[in-house]
């Protein structure tokens, strides 16, 4: 992993819709922090600062420090409450996490040399994303930001599974440990669909031309 999540957190003893509605008045964000030994702990953050952090995908798959006036917490992002119609952040969770314990978290899939795909390249095919993350298990010291699937070698017909991904030392796929049954594709390569216009055209030339009146 590479940089690191630094967030100010301050602990809240108001909870309820009345206290959270005050909260968000005043631009913070309503968050519990749960999870090992401790009890869960309601904190409030800048609404500003969250929304930052928001913008780097790496943030919803990297290790979090909370820090608050007693310390700091390392946790993960595990579930975030957006409003429906505004640009605004209603609730997060926070898990704790432990460097002796596994975590399950989903991360991104980047797919990778897409426009190099020999389907797409040679063959004139599209790609298909059926997933666009994988649900691991690992390490909060392992946990990766994202996972690359080349797409380079494909070809029309083709599908990447999950047992062909290439997975960081340490890391599992939570799916695959479940059975080879769940060796589910990420990715296949479609071959391009004929267009409208053709079959449109195809159907015109095969009337009968109207006698003139």
């Amino acid at each position: 992993m590479s940089g690191e999540f630094v967030l100010n957190a301050v602990v809240r003893g108001d909870v309820g819709k009345g206290a959270s509605r005050r909260l968000r008045n005043d631009e913070l964000v309503p968050a519990i922090v749960y999870g090992g030994a401790q009890q869960p702990r309601n904190v409030s953050l800048s609404h500003r600062e969250l929304v930052k952090a928001l913008e780097n995908e790496a943030f919803f798959s990297h290790l979090i420090t909370l820090k608050l006036a007693d310390g700091a917490e390392e946790v993960i992002l595990k579930d975030l409450q957006r409003h429906p119609a505004r640009p605004r952040i209603l609730h997060a969770d926070f898990q704790r996490v432990s460097r002796d314990r596994k975590l399950h978290v989903h991360i991104p899939l980047h797919f990778i040399n897409q426009e190099k795909c020999r389907g797409v390249k040679d063959q004139g095919g599209m790609i298909q994303h059926n997933a666009v993350e994988v649900y691991v298990s690992c390490l909060p010291q392992d946990l990766p930001e994202f996972i690359e699937v080349d797409m380079t070698p494909y070809h029309v017909g083709d599908s990447v599974h999950l047992s062909e991904l290439t997975l960081p030392e340490g890391v599992e796929s939570i799916e695959l440990s479940h059975g080879p049954e769940h060796d589910l594709p990420v990715a296949t390569v479609l071959a391009a669909k004929v267009g409208a216009t053709e079959g449109e055209e195809d159907a015109a030339a095969a009337e009968p031309a109207k006698p003139a009146s």
